[in-house]
């Protein structure tokens, strides 16, 4: 696994989970999260690619990275 692209503040590990779960805890924790918090959400489900940043733009959530990696993708969402 390579080193995360940004220190998280809270991970969130949805991996193995089908849609629209992993959405769901990203939400979840992002809810509970404080401003300016940054949380990573890991996942395998394809989908969370295009579900994850149309729920950051339309939420007013900042993504500010999602990274391939070999087991699925980390996403980084900066709450607002």
């Amino acid at each position: 696994m390579s080193e995360p692209a940004y220190d998280a503040d809270k991970t969130v590990d949805a991996r193995g989970a089908a849609c629209p779960g992993p959405l769901m805890d990203l939400i979840g924790a992002i809810k509970s999260a404080d401003s300016g918090d940054i949380v990573q959400l890991l996942s395998d489900n394809e989908q969370s690619t295009t579900d994850v940043p149309e729920w950051a733009e339309e939420s007013g959530n900042d993504l500010l990275e999602l990274v391939e990696t070999d087991d699925g993708y980390e996403f980084y969402v900066e709450k607002a």
